[in-house]
């Protein structure tokens, strides 16, 4: 089980921004940004968003949409999507999600990184 099934199943406490039947985003407990939110998607089927694209672009839409939605909610409704895919590009929970960036990011900076 990954630390995203246990948020989902409120075993482990997040401040949730958003949920819906097959969504939930809340605030990244290390921010990256002054704005840094994980879309995740409540199904653990995809380990990355490759895999999420190929099986069901209807949900990896949907996750775009809601993020776009979370950037106009909570910053100017300009953002940074970041998806990482492996270990070697950062990813450390293998439960396909999306990173939600705004404020302040300038141009080749990763967020903070």
């Amino acid at each position: 089980m990954s630390i995203f099934t246990a948020i989902i199943a409120r075993e482990i406490p997040a401040d949730i921004v958003f949920e819906s039947d097959s969504i939930i985003a809340f605030r990244d407990i290390a921010p990256r940004a002054p704005i840094h939110l994980l879309v995740v998607p409540k199904t653990d089927a995809y380990a990355n968003v490759t895999e999420l694209a190929s099986a069901d672009p209807a949900l990896l839409a949907e996750m775009v949409s809601v993020a776009q939605d979370l950037a106009r909610e909570h910053a100017d409704g300009e953002f940074r999507l970041i998806f990482n895919t492996g270990a070697n590009a950062g990813q450390s929970v293998f439960h396909v999600h999306a990173h939600v960036l705004a404020g302040g990011l300038t141009e080749g900076s990763l967020g903070g990184e």
